[in-house]
C-alpha cells in the first residue's frame, strides 16, 4: 500500500524576483537550445532598437567577444536612474534588471510601438547570464551594476562622464547551467542584425565579433546603414534573380498616427520566392494576422483587376502563384501587438488582418491600374502559373511510367531495353522515314526513337490548354517522363541526353528551334543540366571507290576534295534529308558515339545573358512579328549567302 500523501499550503512553491525564469526558461525564450540561446541577443537588442524607433538614438553597436561575452550599446535616453516611486529606496535601473514585468513598454507615452512588450526581456537577459554588467549614460554620469544570475552583486556605482554621453550599454555571459550551448553562431548574429538595420531605415549598427569566433565566411566587422531600407536590402538579394520585371510594389503606409506598415514585394521569372514579415523589428517567421492580410488583400486586387477588365481564367489564380514567384518584406510598427507567447513567433489580431487587406487590396488595384503593361504581363504569368497547377490533368498523366508500366509510353516512341538510365539517350527526329533509319541504326540497349510528325506548336506564346492537346507535345512529355513546368523533376527524366536529330536544312533548323522553345520553357532544367543536345548529320558525302568522307558544311566540303581528292574527281552526294540516308550510314556519321558530333544546348547563367536569352526568344518565338523582321534586319547578312 502506498505511502498517503499531504497536500497543503506547505507545498506551495512560491519563486521569488527572477527565480521562475531560471525554474523554467523555456517559457520566456522558448528553448535552452541554441535558438534560445539567440533569442537572448534578440531581447537587448530590441531594447535598442525601440529606443531608434522612438527617436531618441540613431546609432548601436554589438560586439561578440572571445570570452563568449556579448556588448550592445546604444545612444539613446537610457534606462531612467532615478528612485522609484514604489520602491523609494531602489533606483529604477536596478527594478528593471532585476523584476519581471517591469519597464517602459506598458505606459503608451514612454513608447509608441516597440517590440519588447512584456516587460520581462533585460530581466529575463539577466536571470539566464552568469555575468552581467549594466552601464548607463545620462546627464554627465555614468551609473554600472553587476548582476550574476539575477542577482545584484554590486550596488550601484556612480562615475562621471562627458556630458555628451548618452545611452545603455549591455554586458551579459549566458550561464552553462541553464544553456545547451553559450557559443552563439557569428553567421546567425550577423543575419538578424542586419534585417534590424534594414527594417529601421537610416540606422547605423555596428557589427564587431573576434576573429577566433568565426569558422566560416561570415565577415569579423561591419557597418550597416541602408538609407532606403527595405528597398536597398531588395535590391541586394535580387541582385542575380531573373525579374518578370523591374518595378517592384511597395506600400509605405500609416495605419494611424502612431502605426504604419511598410510591404515591398518583388515579382520573379522563375520560382524563386522568399516571404519574411515583422512587427515592431521583431521576426514572425510564423506569419499570422499580417501575413493574411497582405496574401487576402493581393488575391482580391488581382480578381478585381481580372474582371474588371474581362480577362479570361482569371478565377483560377491562387496566391501561390504569386508568392512562389516573388520575394516579399512585410513590416509593421504597431501599438499593443497580440503575440502568440513570449518569443513573439506569430501575430493573432483579426482586426489588423481586415484593415491590412483592405489597405492592400486598394493600393496594389492601384499600382495595377497606374503600370497597365506591367499589369498584363503580370497576370498573363499567373493565369500560366494557375494552369499549370489546375488545368493539365492531361499533361499531369503524362509523368514518367515505371518499368512495369512500358506499355503505357505512346505507340511512336521505340524504348531502349536498358533498365537504368546511365548511358541511355532518346532520339527526337521529324518524320516515319528519318525515324525507320534511326530505328535501324540505333543501339537498342541504349538508344531510344520518338518521330514527330512535321512541327510541333510553337509554345512560347499559347496558352496551356493549346498543349495538353496537342498529340506532339503529348508524346515528348510523356516519353520524358519528368512532367514540366512547376510538375517538373529531373530526376524523373527517362534518359540520361536528350537528342534533336533534324534534317540539315531550313526546315529541320525550325524544327529543331521549337523544340528548344519547349524544352526553354517548360523543362529548362535539362538544358541548364547540360542534357540537351543537336545532332549533326552530314551534308555531303564524299566518295570515290573506297574512299568515303563525310562533310557537315560547304567549307568543309571543298576543304576535303582540295586536300584528299588532289587528281580525281569524287562522286559528290548532297543528302536532301535523314530518311534519304542508309541505316549504316547514318549510324556511323551521326548516331555512334565514337564518331558522331554533338553540339551540346547550354544557356550561360549570369543575369545579363538570361535577360538577352529571353529577349532573343520573345524576338524568334513570340507573337509580334514585327520583332521578328527586326531580328532579320539586323542579323542576316544577305550579301554573303548570295552565290555569284
Amino acid at each position: 500500500m502506498s505511502k498517503k500523501t499531504n497536500y497543503s499550503a506547505k507545498n506551495i512553491e512560491v519563486l521569488e524576483g527572477l527565480e521562475p525564469v531560471r525554474k523554467r526558461p523555456g517559457m520566456y525564450i522558448g528553448s535552452t537550445n541554441e535558438q534560445g540561446l539567440h533569442h537572448l541577443v534578440n531581447e537587448v537588442l530590441d531594447n535598442s532598437i525601440d529606443e531608434v524607433v522612438a527617436g531618441h538614438a540613431s546609432e548601436v553597436s554589438f560586439h561578440y567577444k572571445k570570452d563568449g561575452s556579448i556588448k550592445i550599446r546604444d545612444n539613446g535616453r537610457g534606462i531612467p536612474i532615478d528612485f522609484h516611486p514604489k520602491f523609494k529606496n531602489k533606483r529604477a535601473l536596478e527594478i528593471v534588471l532585476s523584476t519581471l514585468h517591469a519597464g517602459g513598454k506598458f505606459d503608451n507615452n514612454s513608447y509608441k510601438t516597440s517590440g519588447g512588450l512584456h516587460g520581462v526581456g533585460i530581466s529575463v537577459v539577466n536571470a539566464l547570464s552568469s555575468h552581467l554588467q549594466v552601464i548607463v549614460f545620462k546627464s554627465g554620469k555614468k551609473y554600472s551594476q553587476i548582476y550574476a544570475k539575477g542577482k545584484a552583486k554590486t550596488k550601484i556605482k556612480i562615475e562621471k562622464c562627458k556630458n555628451n554621453e548618452k545611452g545603455t550599454e549591455i554586458n551579459f555571459i549566458p550561464d552553462e547551467s541553464i544553456f545547451e550551448t553559450t557559443q552563439f553562431s557569428p553567421k546567425k548574429l550577423y543575419e538578424f542584425i542586419k534585417m534590424k538595420a534594414v527594417l529601421v531605415s537610416g540606422t547605423s549598427i555596428e557589427f564587431k565579433v573576434d576573429k577566433e569566433l568565426i569558422k566560416d565566411s561570415t565577415p569579423d566587422f561591419e557597418k550597416f546603414h541602408f538609407k532606403n531600407g527595405i528597398a536597398d536590402f531588395l535590391d541586394i538579394i535580387n541582385k542575380n534573380s531573373v525579374r518578370l520585371f523591374d518595378k517592384k510594389f511597395s506600400i509605405i503606409k500609416k495605419i494611424n498616427e502612431n502605426e504604419k506598415c511598410e510591404i515591398f514585394t518583388c515579382f520573379n521569372q522563375n520560382e524563386k520566392s522568399s516571404l519574411i514579415s515583422f512587427c515592431n523589428t521583431i521576426e514572425t517567421p510564423d506569419g499570422g494576422s499580417h501575413e493574411n492580410g497582405f496574401k487576402i488583400g493581393m488575391l482580391k486586387a488581382i480578381k478585381l483587376y481580372g474582371q474588371k477588365n474581362q480577362i479570361a481564367k482569371i478565377s483560377n489564380i491562387s496566391i501561390n502563384d504569386l508568392s512562389d514567384y516573388s520575394d516579399i518584406v512585410i513590416s509593421i510598427f504597431i501599438n499593443e501587438p497580440s503575440f502568440e507567447g513570449q518569443t513573439k513567433k506569430r501575430i493573432i489580431m483579426p482586426k489588423l488582418q481586415k484593415h491590412l487587406e483592405n489597405l492592400i487590396q486598394n493600393e496594389f488595384l492601384l499600382w495595377l491600374n497606374s503600370n497597365k503593361k506591367i499589369a498584363k504581363t503580370l497576370l498573363e504569368t499567373l493565369i500560366e502559373r494557375s494552369l499549370l497547377r489546375t488545368d493539365l490533368t492531361k499533361i499531369k498523366e503524362l509523368e514518367r511510367k515505371s518499368i512495369k508500366e512500358r506499355n503505357k509510353l505512346p505507340g511512336k516512341l521505340v524504348d531502349c531495353s536498358s533498365k537504368g538510365i546511365e548511358g541511355t539517350e532518346l532520339f527526337i527526329v521529324e518524320g516515319d522515314s528519318a525515324g525507320g533509319s534511326a530505328k535501324q541504326a540505333r543501339d537498342r540497349e541504349l538508344q531510344a526513337i520518338l518521330p514527330l510528325r512535321g512541327k510541333i506548336l510553337n509554345v512560347f506564346s499559347v496558352s496551356l490548354s493549346k498543349i495538353a492537346d496537342n498529340n506532339e507535345i503529348q508524346n515528348l512529355i510523356q516519353s520524358l517522363g519528368c512532367g514540366i513546368g512547376k510538375n517538373f523533376d529531373l530526376a524523373k527524366l527517362r534518359y540520361e541526353k536528350v537528342i534533336l536529330m533534324t534534317d540539315a536544312d531550313v526546315d529541320g533548323s525550325h524544327i529543331a528551334t521549337l523544340l528548344i522553345t519547349f524544352i526553354y520553357k517548360y523543362m529548362r532544367p535539362i538544358i541548364d543540366n547540360n542534357r540537351l543536345f543537336l545532332a549533326m548529320p552530314p551534308l555531303f558525302k564524299i566518295q570515290h571507290k573506297e574512299k568515303i568522307f563525310y562533310a557537315y558544311d560547304e567549307n568543309e566540303k571543298d576543304k576535303i576534295i582540295k586536300s584528299e581528292f588532289k587528281k580525281i574527281i569524287p562522286t559528290l552526294s548532297r543528302y536532301k534529308g535523314l530518311g534519304e540516308m542508309p541505316a549504316d550510314q547514318l549510324k556511323s556519321t551521326t548516331m555512334n558515339p565514337e564518331k558522331r558530333k554533338l553540339l551540346n544546348v547550354n544557356i550561360k547563367q549570369g543575369k545579363k545573358e538570361l535577360r538577352e536569352t529571353e529577349k532573343l526568344f520573345e524576338s524568334l518565338m513570340g507573337k509580334k512579328a514585327e520583332y521578328r523582321f527586326k531580328f532579320i534586319q539586323e542579323n542576316a547578312n544577305f550579301t554573303n549567302q548570295i552565290d555569284i
